[in-house]
């Protein structure tokens, strides 16, 4: 079959909350088809995740918390991860990846600044909630824009870019151009043999311990506890490391990093299965093409030009991290 390369344009439509608003064209004057099959309600509160006022972010008694151990870098923004499954039904165990996802799962990510990390007390701005909502055995994408007022959000199948402003816990003041992606962006990293899916969740990226009721737990148990999570022992799994925790050791972290930043790309089946770069966690490292490549892996990073969508600037620390961990490889 013939491939048809599009040319896309962004023009500029509208703006909401100070937000630009960008539709894409083809080269013949037609909007990019819409990758999602489903159809999303017009306003994030329709789907009643959180109770009380909105901004506050508490979650519905049916939506559960959950995080992970290293996570997609996004232009420092915080996140909260969110999980609602039907009445009695489970994620099961397939391995050490993603579990198998019941239809009627929604997966809620909701993006956010602290004014001042210093002192949260100071207040937030959430710019976007995204949600993945499986039907019939497939993940269709949405994003939902949160206004000025921050009481709603309202479904945006465009793209958006605004300008954030926040202190850092070092307390050195950043600005940065912050991208709502398209629908057919967030495509490009959730792509599985051309097929939407959800990238952080694999068991190993859930597997340890998180603080429940005051106490600390296995985040797995803590699933399995709730009723929605078939039964098997966490231990008997991988547990992927966070990347920024310097008690874990070097090779582990930097790996972790790679896995959840790049390995939904670079993979044998991947969208750039080309570079013959492979970043899957625990793949042995003489398949990964990383020795070979390790100058060439630095420097992207070190030119913001990976990981490639959801950051706009240098992740710094990773860069760092990084480097450590290549120089020791020969």
């Amino acid at each position: 079959m013939k491939k048809t390369t599009f040319l896309t344009i962004a023009v500029i439509i509208t703006s909401i909350s100070g937000m630009t608003l960008l539709m894409s064209f083809t080269k013949d004057g037609l909007k990019d088809p819409d990758t999602s099959s489903g159809d999303f309600l017009p306003q994030l509160s329709d789907y009643h995740i959180f109770k009380g006022q909105p901004q506050n972010l508490v979650p519905a008694a049916d939506y559960h918390t959950y995080t992970l151990a290293s996570t997609l870098f996004t232009d420092y923004a915080e996140k909260q991860r969110l999980i609602r499954l039907p009445a009695g039904a489970k994620m099961t165990k397939i391995d050490e990846g993603l579990p198998g996802f019941p239809d009627g799962t929604i997966m809620v990510k909701t993006f956010f600044y602290y004014n001042d990390k210093r002192d949260t007390t100071k207040g937030r701005r959430i710019i976007e909630t995204r949600l993945l909502i499986r039907t019939a055995g497939i993940w269709n994408a949405a994003t939902y824009l949160w206004n000025d007022t921050q009481n709603e959000a309202t479904l945006l199948k465009s793209g958006a870019n605004t300008s954030v402003n926040w202190i850092t816990e070092g307390g050195e003041k950043r600005v940065i151009r912050y991208h709502v992606p398209t629908i057919r962006e967030c495509a490009t990293c959730h792509n599985s043999a051309g097929r939407m899916m959800p990238l952080g969740p694999k068991l190993r990226n859930l597997n340890f311990d998180i603080i429940d009721n005051n106490q600390s737990a296995n985040q797995l148990k803590v699933f399995q506890k709730a009723g929605i999570l078939d039964d098997f022992d966490p231990h008997q799994l991988t547990a992927t490391a966070d990347a920024f925790n310097t008690t874990r050791p070097l090779e582990d972290r930097a790996r972790a990093y790679l896995d959840i930043n790049c390995a939904h790309c670079h993979n044998p089946n991947g969208y750039a299965r080309k570079t013959r770069l492979f970043f899957t966690y625990g793949m042995p490292i003489d398949q990964t093409g990383i020795i070979k490549k390790k100058d060439k892996i630095i420097d992207k990073f070190q030119k913001g030009k990976m990981p490639l969508l959801d950051a706009s600037i240098v992740h710094r620390e990773a860069v760092q991290l990084l480097k450590d961990y290549i120089n020791t490889l020969h």
